[in-house]
């Protein structure tokens, strides 16, 4: 069966209440969606890179009392795991669906990979003015390419070098209401665009970590 699309019921997952009721919800709604999605993205992403990538979707396996307020799926070129390395996302908070290509704080080589975007500013402000840039995976903030300067991502970047829990992500935010996400392969298209876009920083990025 190929990706049909988002529908409301996904999103309002993430209003049920308990640990176990909202992660059954995440596990019957949400997960056939992310393997649907990212064996095609997976697999295009493994093309695109000349190398064998690996899908992840996330088990939330660490929680104990509180239900995720989000969740996703990450692919990466490690088999084991995708935190410790650049990896590309797809996810949904309860008012959008995000593609992110992520650096997360568990990352080990953080200040190599910040140290070569800060030599690469331009690159990044010439991205799409609507994706978006976010420093912890864990909130909805984030800020509009279209709206920052050289300033504001050199801070980000900084950040994301100097502090222990800093993180580095970049992509696109889709409302929930937006129509494409109930087009599966509109939204298969779109995801696969954002990535291409992203795989240039992707590539970079790998060389300081390998």
């Amino acid at each position: 069966m190929s990706f049909q699309g988002f529908q409301p019921s996904d999103f309002e997952t993430f209003q049920i209440d308990g640990l176990d009721e909202r992660m059954e919800a995440i596990q019957q709604r949400i997960q056939p969606k992310f393997k649907e999605i990212g064996e095609y993205l997976t697999e295009e992403l493994s093309m695109m890179l000349g190398k064998e990538m690996y899908l992840h979707i996330a088990k939330h396996a660490r929680r104990t009392k509180n239900p995720p307020t989000d969740t996703w799926l990450g692919i990466a070129d490690n088999k084991r795991g995708y935190k410790k390395h650049p990896h590309f996302q797809v996810g949904l908070f309860d008012d959008h669906v995000f593609l992110w290509l992520a650096y997360i704080y568990e990352m080990p080589d953080k200040q190599e990979v910040a140290a070569s975007f800060l030599e690469k500013k331009d690159d990044l402000l010439h991205l799409p003015s609507d994706y978006v840039i976010s420093l912890d995976h864990t909130k909805k903030d984030a800020f509009l390419i279209g709206e920052t300067d050289e300033e504001k991502l050199t801070d980000a970047l900084t950040r994301f070098r100097d502090v222990k829990k800093g993180e580095f992500l970049i992509g696109k935010h889709i409302k929930k209401d937006d129509p494409l996400l109930k087009d599966g392969d509109a939204f298969l298209y779109e995801a696969k665009q954002v990535f291409e876009t992203l795989v240039p920083f992707y590539r970079q990025s790998v060389q300081q970590t390998s």
